[in-house]
């Protein structure tokens, strides 16, 4: 199954996000194989990000739960909400590099 997962960070917290960024891409790429993509979201592109959205392929919505609780971004408290929605693609069989 294919899920959305929406993050609100703490915006007081841009020191935090930079000191564990390293730690949290590491991250990603240990994982690319359920998170299939990910990145920040911000109002423009010249500002901090206010959070973040991935993709991910998982067999339930508990297991991408587990998965996004080992993140170093939410390990050391970064995250302040997630909401993580089951994804029905418009068009199942296209498959799109981005």
């Amino acid at each position: 199954m294919l899920f959305i997962v929406q993050f609100v960070d703490h915006p007081l917290r841009q020191a935090l996000r930079q000191s564990q960024m390293a730690a949290h891409l590491l991250w990603l790429k240990t994982h690319e194989e359920r998170v299939l993509q990910a990145g920040s979201l911000r109002e423009r592109v010249d500002e901090p990000a206010k959070g973040g959205l991935w993709i991910v392929e998982a067999a339930d919505k508990e297991a991408v739960l587990s998965l996004l609780k080992t993140d170093p971004f939410w390990i050391h408290g970064l995250r302040a909400s997630v909401e993580v929605l089951h994804w029905s693609k418009a068009f199942e069989d296209r498959k799109v590099l981005i």
